[in-house]
Order: C-alpha cells, then sequence, then structure tokens
C-alpha cells in the first residue's frame, strides 16, 4: 500500500439517528469501492495504491452524505502517502488489539 486516507465525514443534521443514518451511507460507498477499510468509532480509513483514486473517494463521501440528506457535511481527512514503498497498514497498526 501507498496510500492511507483516515476520514471522518461529519453531516449537520438535528439528530444522531440522522447522523447515524447518512455516515452508514457513506461507510457503503466506501465499501463499494473494494478497497480495504477500517470503520473506526470515529473516521474510517482506506488504503490503496492509487492516490488520485482515493481522493475521488474523499470527495465523492461529500456528495454521498449530501444526498443521503445532509444540508451540509463538513469532513475531516488525515492522508499518508509515500509514492515510493509502503505505508505502514490498517493491519499493521492495530491488529495487535484485536487478537482472537
Amino acid at each position: 500500500m501507498q496510500t492511507s486516507v483516515a476520514i471522518q465525514v461529519l453531516p449537520n443534521v438535528d439528530s444522531d439517528d440522522e447522523v447515524v443514518k447518512i455516515v452508514d451511507e457513506v461507510i457503503a460507498y466506501i465499501k463499494s469501492t473494494g478497497l480495504h477499510y477500517y470503520v473506526g468509532p470515529y473516521e474510517t480509513v482506506i488504503e490503496g495504491d492509487d492516490y488520485d483514486q482515493l481522493m475521488d473517494i474523499v470527495k465523492e463521501c461529500q456528495h454521498v452524505a449530501i444526498r443521503a440528506g445532509a444540508p451540509k457535511v463538513a469532513s475531516y481527512v488525515k492522508i499518508e502517502y509515500k509514492p515510493e514503498g509502503e505505508i505502514l497498514t490498517i493491519d499493521k497498526k492495530v491488529s495487535k488489539y484485536h487478537q482472537k
């Protein structure tokens, strides 16, 4: 993996139920991309080898939230990009905490 993006989507809506509904739509979209991802309590991390594809996904998350009913959306994004070589992956970062 060369790129890792963490995105927190914050729909500006009136209730927690609406937030969950809209964020669920965003996560379903991220799942549909087929990339490796990890849902945490505050953000979702997506990994891939194509930086531009990940930036397009970040952009589309905003559109998905608006189409799902948010009149306005704010997002916080963290990007790790290493064009030559490997980044520290989701699995390397958290798998030791999720042992079976």
